[in-house]
């Protein structure tokens, strides 16, 4: 039998980095919640529309289903960062489960889609400001010097050093769920049709076929963005063991609920095709539109289009904090090059590397002044790399459950089978198979994720093997205990 460890391996690696990092341990349930959903919540205002351009009527049901796999890979989460309590995310749960190979793969493909994140955010900020100056949502070219001009301006605030408050963040988080939740109680009572809504959802050929339905379902999965945000914050929690199971928990009942809500409402105030036509960047907006007073119109409007754009600037900035700690977190465990994590003289930030990556967002939207189908294109990318890195999170839990079965587990996920006296959670097989499944449709279906994505994994895979020979390290090398 084998031995069971004296000590979690969490506190291993707190012990280890006690005195070679400065992240202080401060945050608690609300902050792990706020940055969840403030980056969860951000995506409601652009994934509806970049679903229901391809899943159409059924996009309630592409949501719900991407979903049900968001609580796999919540509790899958869950269970990884209350065992090992540190930045990295799917990377750290990779690395131990596997080795720096695997766990480069997967911090690789994060770093994709926080890139991804970064530019969808900024792009999606312009159409709810042209509430207040119509251009930024008219002019595809003023809509992409404007997120240009956003990203490029956190990177400059990042460099110098300003942080958020955690005040802020907790107190926009609250607004933001409160007014969907209102819109979601006034949509109900005032726009909510059944007859109204299966003509939606079923008439005039609004019911995709399966291959688009499974694409929806993939593409609906960046609705569901905030899982590595408190994984990635776990290093600077107290009590992360217990924290951030509990945050992750609250952050995916409040999702689910409320996206399902407001897609469902979605569906009745607007046909897909009104959807896709005139709101597919800012559909949250179009449901403020459609509501049936003017007086409710003239509050909710402008009130949604400040608030989307605060939120989205809060998203667009944790995609920029937090690929910055993730390459730190690469570079400290020789990934990466030291370069990435060199620190401003000055300033004390990773400055190298919020340059480059920031650089790699705008070269990212850029096309989008010339591409009229950039908005899929985005989304469909943004799965690529998520999708894939979900996949190996889960990979890492269930092998980490055959190879280390005693190791203690501050949260243990229930509903388990037994196999060669082993126990593996159900939702992480299904996680699993769900997440590589619909990582394949998106391969099959979407050339451009396709292309870029296999690119950037390429142009990663061959930098890390060059750095490890340099370096004389072995490519496959695994962690220690």
């Amino acid at each position: 039998m084998q031995k069971v460890p004296s000590q979690k391996p969490g506190d291993t690696v707190l012990r280890r980095r006690r005195f070679s990092t400065r992240l202080r341990r401060v945050l608690g349930v609300p902050e792990l919640f706020a940055a969840g959903y403030g980056n969860v919540g951000s995506s409601i205002y652009y994934a509806l529309g970049v679903v229901v351009v391809v899943a159409v009527g059924a996009t309630p049901v592409a949501l719900f289903i991407a979903g049900l796999f968001f609580i796999c890979t919540a509790l899958t989460y869950a269970e990884g960062a209350a065992m090992f309590p540190e930045a990295g995310g799917s990377a750290s749960f990779a690395r131990h489960g596997f080795n720096e190979f695997v766990s480069f793969t997967a911090g690789w493909a994060l770093m994709l889609s926080y890139i991804v994140t970064i530019a969808i955010s900024a792009y999606t900020m312009s159409p709810y400001l042209g509430y207040f100056w119509a251009p930024l949502k008219e002019s595809q070219v003023i809509g992409i010097l404007f997120s240009i001009g956003v990203v490029a301006f956190l990177m400059v605030i990042n460099i110098l050093g300003a942080k958020e408050s955690g005040i802020v963040n907790i107190l926009a988080t609250v607004i933001d769920l409160l007014t969907q939740a209102v819109l979601v109680i006034l949509g109900f009572f005032f726009i909510f049709s059944l007859p109204v809504l299966f003509e939606n959802m079923f008439g005039n050929g609004n019911w995709p076929g399966i291959g688009n339905l499974i694409f929806g379902i993939a593409l609906a999965s960046i609705a569901y963005t905030g899982v590595e945000t408190i994984s990635q914050m776990a290093e600077e929690t107290r009590l992360p063991q217990m924290r951030v199971p509990r945050a992750l928990v609250y952050m995916m009942i409040a999702v689910v609920i409320i996206f399902s809500c407001i897609s469902l409402i979605a569906l009745c105030a607007m046909t897909p095709q009104v959807l896709v036509d005139e709101w597919a960047r800012d559909p949250v907006a179009g449901i403020a539109n459609n509501l049936p007073f003017e007086w409710m119109r003239s509050f909710f409007e402008p009130l949604v289009g400040i608030l989307a754009a605060t939120i989205l600037l809060i998203a667009t900035n944790a995609g920029l904090m937090g690929i910055s700690r993730l390459s730190f977190s690469m570079g400290s465990h020789k990934q990466l090059p030291s370069l990435l994590t060199h620190i401003h003289h000055r300033f004390r930030t990773p400055y190298i590397s919020l340059i480059l990556f920031t650089v790699i967002a705008i070269g990212i939207l850029i096309p989008g002044m010339f591409s009229t189908g950039f908005f899929l294109d985005l989304g469909a990318l943004y799965t690529f790399g998520s999708l894939l890195a979900f996949m190996l999170a889960h990979a890492a839990i269930l092998r980490l459950r055959h190879k280390r079965p005693n190791w203690n587990r501050p949260f243990r996920i229930k509903g388990n089978i037994r196999v060669a006296g082993r126990d593996f959670p159900v939702t992480t097989i299904i996680g699993f198979l769900a997440t590589a499944v619909v990582w394949v449709v998106v391969l099959m279906q979407e050339p451009y994720a396709r292309n870029v994505g296999f690119a950037w994994l390429a142009i990663g895979m061959i930098s890390y093997i060059i750095y490890q020979r340099r370096a004389n390290l072995p490519i496959t090398r695994k962690r220690r205990y």
